[in-house]
């Protein structure tokens, strides 16, 4: 499942150390941006790049992960393929632009 939130960040860690193609949402639920950006995200994911894991973290209950990983602005989104931080957005992420700089790598990577 796409919509999956971690509790430790063992568990981060080991998604970002196994998972070929992992975004990491960093949000907040007083954070309105994070609110209406959450859904466009997951419908990109689902129609455009299927075998790209997507997990959440809350930065209010879980900011050990968000200082781990840099993300102090909300929304952030941390993309990693094959363990290495491939692209970060964060604040205002424009959809079309978020799939252009994912679809090269995500291509080159699940090619067949």
């Amino acid at each position: 499942m796409k919509d999956r939130e971690p509790k430790t960040l063992e568990e981060f860690k080991s998604l970002v150390a196994t998972e070929a193609a992992l975004m990491i949402y960093f949000y907040n639920d007083y954070c309105a941006p994070c609110i209406s950006l959450r859904p466009k995200v997951l419908e990109l994911a689902n129609d455009s790049f299927p075998k790209l894991k997507i997990v959440f973290s809350n930065s209010i209950s879980q900011p050990e992960i968000s200082a781990y990983f840099g993300a102090f602005n909300n929304p952030t989104i941390v993309i990693f393929f094959e363990g290495r931080e491939y692209r970060r957005e964060s604040k205002y992420v424009s959809i079309p632009q978020l799939e252009a700089s994912i679809k090269r790598p995500y291509d080159m990577l699940f090619s067949d």
